[in-house]
């Protein structure tokens, strides 16, 4: 069937050269399991897990009808001084597979209000113990934290922050753990564990008193997937307790089986105070976002505050929308019925033995992978970033959608996928990657 002409003139696309996608634009117009469409029917795999958000593959009916069903009994329910039952029902389920200790939870509806309402509660939670004076944050270079304007000011994605100086947060910022000596390095690097004597030293600058949370990644994504030296996440937890600030591991990412556990934290045997979450909480099917904090955590705010108010001056219209709760208990129950999390981790073998089969490649400067996500650095181009715009593009034009950050791409395909579809995945990286005239 010919497709009828698209006006593309009023939508402002985010993260996208606009004029060069009005110039040549790539889209999908359905998906099913690891694969995606385009309008035209050419058949795209799906590298990314649409921007890792979804774990369980597309298309799941199971989450279609739940949420069809929550629609008919409840669309919306606020949840300023009123509630709807599914949210605590979520809140429960979603807190049996956090780590120990760590069981309330606050619902967002992005990544990014995640952050943000991170950095809130931390706040809140300092001045309800007689410490109003911690309000600076601790973040890292090449750290993603989302786009709200704590999330920038965290950003540590220069690109991310500089156009926007000047209405930015009070963060000051570690070095990243990525070194020429880590190149082709598969799973956590040996070397590196010092690089969180960062806080220690950031403390004696500006005085520990003043520090509320460090926000970290375990493994930073949207850079290029860049893995915790062995140690390093360990170190950052006794400088944290040192000096009474809160560790806070953004798992927007890195959670739902991507690491092989439900939660980095896990996987790495380090456990924060505050872990923000969102992406495959609906499997991407309706955007949704949690904060988790540990119990201590939310009680001491609640308990500070006598008068008829509430305690957290925040929330969203949308928070613990009950649709979205719909979503995530499906979600939740395919990784548990499915054992998404454990075939994952069986699977991430023989997905980063094929990743690092690439190393030869003429464009392939860097690779770096653990559980199911790995970054492909490329060989830099004339100008930073221009070689990643170049691949991901030329990556469509063969069928295989990745995500790609200045010059690096990440590789992160659904829990479900298949010897089948990674064959195919890594056919194509080496036809566009085997080229040496990009």
């Amino acid at each position: 069937m010919t497709q009828m002409p698209i006006n593309m003139d009023h939508h402002w696309l985010p993260f996208t050269n606009n004029r060069l996608f009005h110039q040549e634009p790539q889209m999908f117009q359905k998906a099913k399991g690891m694969r995606y469409w385009t309008p035209d029917g050419q058949e795209i795999v799906d590298g990314a897990s649409g921007l890792f958000t979804c774990a369980a593959g597309h298309g799941r009916q199971e989450i279609a009808e739940a949420v069809y069903a929550q629609l008919q009994e409840l669309d919306y329910s606020p949840h300023f001084q009123r509630a709807a039952p599914i949210s605590f029902k979520l809140a429960e389920t979603l807190s049996g597979m956090l780590p120990d200790g760590i069981d309330r939870v606050f619902f967002g509806s992005s990544g990014s209000e995640a952050v943000d309402s991170a950095i809130k509660i931390c706040m809140a939670y300092h001045r309800a113990r007689g410490e109003p004076q911690r309000t600076k944050f601790v973040s890292r270079a090449w750290g993603y934290h989302g786009v709200n304007l704590g999330g920038t000011s965290l950003a540590g994605m220069v690109g991310n922050r500089r156009e926007f100086a000047g209405v930015t947060c009070d963060v000051v910022h570690m070095r990243h753990t990525w070194n020429e000596e880590q190149r082709f390095t598969r799973g956590q690097p040996e070397d590196g564990a010092h690089l969180a004597d960062d806080l220690e030293q950031l403390c004696s600058v500006y005085g520990a008193e003043t520090i509320a949370a460090v926000f970290v990644e375990p493994i930073a994504g949207s850079i290029g997937t860049i893995v915790p030296p062995v140690g390093y996440l360990k170190r950052l937890r006794e400088i944290a307790d040192k000096y009474g600030i809160l560790l806070v591991f953004d798992e927007v990412i890195t959670g739902f089986g991507r690491t092989g556990a439900a939660f980095a934290s896990q996987e790495f045997g380090v456990t924060p105070d505050v872990m923000t979450m969102a992406k495959a909480l609906t499997n991407g099917a309706i955007p949704m976002s949690a904060v988790a904090v540990k119990t201590e955590i939310q009680e001491t705010v609640i308990n500070s505050i006598k008068a008829d108010r509430p305690e957290l001056m925040h929330g969203y219209t949308y928070s613990a929308h009950p649709v979205a709760c719909a979503a995530a208990l499906a979600t939740l129950q395919i990784y548990k019925d499915d054992d998404l999390f454990a075939r994952g981790k069986a699977f991430s073998p023989k997905f980063l033995d094929a990743v690092f089969s690439l190393r030869n490649l003429p464009q392939v400067y860097d690779l770096r992978g653990y559980g199911m996500i790995s970054g492909i650095q490329l060989v830099p181009g004339k100008v930073p970033g221009e070689k990643g715009s170049i691949v991901q593009r030329l990556l469509f034009k063969e069928g295989l959608h990745l995500k790609a950050t200045g010059d690096a791409l990440i590789f992160a395909p659904a829990l479900v996928c298949e010897e089948d579809d990674l064959s195919r995945m890594i056919e194509i990286l080496q036809k566009v990657l085997g080229r040496s005239d990009l």
